[in-house]
C-alpha cells in the first residue's frame, strides 16, 4: 500500500517552511527538508533554515535532513535519496504524516518522479589513487569488502576498479542503496507574482545581512572551511566571502547578491515547470492567502486514513 507524501515547493522567499510546519501541526506530521545546502551545519542564515518556524502553537515540529554534515563534506542528490528514504520510513513507522518541503528542484524531482539510483557515482580521484596497486592487490581489497561469488568483477582492470568503487561507496553511504518506497504524491506549490517575489527577496536579504550573515561566513572560515569551498556554495556564501576577502564593497555585495538570488528564483520556477511538463501535477496555491487558508487547502486534499 502506497503512503501519501505531501510536498510543498516553490522558489526562494515564498514561505515554504512556515506552511510546512503549519500543515505538520494539523496532520500530526514531520517535515523532510529538500534543500541542498541546509544539510550543512553552521550554514543557517545563508541557507534560510528558518528553524524558528518549526516552533508553532507551542510545540516543536520534528524536521529531517537539516544539519547532518559539515560544510567540508560533499553532499549530492544520491545521498539525499538515501537520507530521504530513511527519514520517510521512520516517520511512517511512527504513524506520522511525512511532508517534504524545499526548493532544490533536483532533490524534489528525484523523489517525486522516482529517479533510479545508480550503483555508485564514478569517482576519478578514487580510481587514480588505485593506480599504484596490482590487480592481485585490488582483488584482495575487494574480497575484504564483499564476497566474491564469481569472477565477473575481476575479469578486467576496469571491472575491478568499478567493483571496488561500488563496494567502497556502499561502505561509506549504506543508506544511499535503499529503494524508494511506494508513495502517493500530493504536490503543492506556492505562487506569487514575479514582482512580489523580487520584493520579498530584497526584504529577506536585508534582514539576513542585518542579522549577521557576514559574521556567519567569517565563523565558517575560522572553523576551517576554505574561502574556495564557500565560494562553490554560491549565492550568499560566494558574495559574502568575496566581501570578506576585500573583493567587493558592501554596496556591491548587496546589489550583486540581490541580482543572483532573483536569477536563482527564476531558475527554480523553470525547473518546476519542467517537472510539470514531465507529468508532475503541482497544485499551485496563491501565496497572498493567509497561512491558515493555505494550510486548509492542503489539509483538505490529504487522504485521511
Amino acid at each position: 500500500m502506497s503512503e501519501p507524501l505531501i510536498t510543498i515547493l516553490g522558489p526562494t522567499a515564498t514561505g515554504k517552511t512556515s506552511l510546512a510546519a503549519e500543515v505538520a501541526y494539523r496532520l500530526d506530521g514531520e517535515v523532510i527538508s529538500a534543500d541542498s545546502r541546509q544539510v550543512f551545519r553552521g550554514m543557517d542564515l545563508g541557507t534560510g533554515k528558518d528553524l524558528d518556524d518549526y516552533h508553532i502553537h507551542g510545540i516543536d515540529i520534528p524536521y529531517h535532513i537539516i544539519d547532518i554534515c559539515d560544510p567540508t563534506e560533499e553532499y549530492n542528490a544520491y545521498r539525499f535519496m538515501g537520507d530521504f528514504t530513511k527519514a520517510f520510513e521512520m516517520i511512517v513507522n511512527r504513524g506520522k504524516t511525512p511532508i517534504m518541503c524545499g526548493g532544490t528542484g533536483l532533490y524534489l524531482d528525484a523523489i517525486i518522479r522516482g529517479y533510479k539510483l545508480p550503483d555508485a557515482p564514478v569517482d576519478p580521484e578514487f580510481r587514480k589513487s588505485l593506480e599504484v596497486y596490482s590487480d592481485k592487490q585490488l582483488t584482495e581489497r575487494l574480497a575484504s569488502l564483499i564476497p566474491l561469488h564469481n569472477h565477473t568483477d575481476t575479469e578486467t582492470r576496469d571491472r575491478l576498479l568499478r567493483a571496488l568503487e561500488i563496494a567502497e561507496y556502499r561502505q561509506s553511504y549504506p543508506n544511499a542503496f535503499r529503494h524508494l518506497p511506494t508513495m502517493q504524491h500530493l504536490v503543492f506549490g506556492i505562487a506569487f507574482p514575479r514582482d512580489t517575489i523580487i520584493e520579498r527577496i530584497g526584504i529577506r536579504l536585508r534582514e539576513r545581512l542585518d542579522n549577521g550573515m557576514l559574521n556567519e561566513v567569517k565563523q565558517l572560515i575560522d572553523r576551517g572551511v576554505t574561502p574556495e569551498r564557500l565560494i562553490r556554495f554560491g549565492l550568499e556564501y560566494r558574495h559574502c566571502t568575496r566581501f570578506i576577502l576585500g573583493q567587493c564593497t558592501e554596496e556591491e555585495l548587496f546589489r550583486d547578491l540581490y541580482t543572483d538570488i532573483r536569477r536563482f528564483a527564476k531558475r527554480q520556477m523553470t525547473w518546476f515547470r519542467r517537472m510539470e511538463r514531465n507529468g508532475v501535477k503541482i497544485h499551485w496555491i496563491d501565496g497572498e492567502l493567509a497561512l491558515a487558508d493555505k494550510a486548509d487547502i492542503i489539509c483538505k486534499a490529504y487522504p485521511r486514513k
